[in-house]
């Protein structure tokens, strides 16, 4: 059975941003803070371990206190390349991915993760994807590093 603390929550923020004209998403202002700190405010208290995936303004990112990677493939390759990443850097069994521009997590996303990864994936051979009730969300997902 996977718990919390076999997870690393990894929010990906390694993106050109290229429908922001270059901004980088994470770094964008709503509601006064920027769209990292919105991830990491909702998800801290559902886990134990947390990582960022950045390619740009890495030292911004370092400052609000948790380890960055890069990705290891160049060109900016998207969300897979930074899932990679993350599957060689963390500790634990298990990774959760959530992207930087989705500042309105539920505050039961772990949970509810946990639990469908465990009644569907008794063995540990799968991926646990959330779906918001219209469409599979494929950036928010428990994955497990093997």
């Amino acid at each position: 059975m996977v718990k919390k603390q076999h997870v690393t929550a990894v929010i990906l923020a390694g993106g050109k941003g290229r429908r922001l004209d270059g901004q980088d998403k994470g770094l964008v202002l709503y509601q006064g803070k920027t769209l990292i700190e919105h991830v990491i405010n909702r998800i801290r208290p559902q886990v134990a371990n947390i990582i960022i995936n950045a390619n740009r303004n890495q030292q911004i990112y370092k400052n609000l206190g948790y380890p960055v990677i890069s990705d290891e493939m160049s060109n900016f390759q998207g969300p897979l390349a930074g899932i990679a990443s993350a599957m060689k850097s963390v500790k634990t069994d298990y990774i959760m991915t959530l992207p930087c521009d989705g500042p309105l997590l539920p505050h039961d996303l772990m949970t509810k993760m946990l639990s469908t990864f465990n009644q569907a994936c008794p063995s540990a051979n799968g991926i646990a994807v959330a779906h918001n009730g219209i469409r599979m969300q494929p950036v928010h997902a428990l994955i497990p590093i093997t």
